[in-house]
């Protein structure tokens, strides 16, 4: 199993189970974004009530709790799996970005290690050692 798959993506949006007060979508929006579930419940209300458009933030409320899936916040992430997706990024340019950065990082190191193993000082230390081995 490759890294990436390893874990399940808490990124993903949804409404939770265990901390929702009507639906769940506020705090889903809240949980996914990184935000204070109170605030953003809040502005969905004030919204809804003093709005121009109420109605389409009420019927839209409506649609994402009929098409968002629930399930319970997970909290007891280990450590390793909280730090790998504090290292992903949900945006594809910004992933595709990070490989490229990879890659060119592995890049230089592989010439790094290729102009190392080529050179004439690789080849002396290595008759050194040769020599001292008998």
């Amino acid at each position: 199993m490759d890294e990436y798959s390893k874990y399940r993506n808490p990124k993903r949006f949804f409404r939770p189970k265990n901390e929702r007060i009507l639906g769940g979508v506020c705090s889903g929006i809240a949980e996914r974004m990184g935000w204070d579930p109170t605030l953003v419940r809040i502005a969905a209300v004030v919204s809804m009530v003093t709005g121009v458009f109420s109605g389409v933030v009420f019927i839209g409320y409506l649609i994402t709790w009929a098409v968002t899936p629930s399930r319970r916040i997970r909290r007891d992430l280990s450590e390793e799996e909280a730090s790998f997706w504090m290292g992903v990024s949900d945006r594809p340019k910004v992933t595709l970005s990070n490989i490229r950065y990879k890659f060119m990082d592995l890049e230089d190191r592989m010439q790094g290690i290729e102009k190392a193993v080529t050179s004439d000082e690789w080849r002396l230390r290595k008759q050194f050692r040769d020599l001292e081995k008998g």
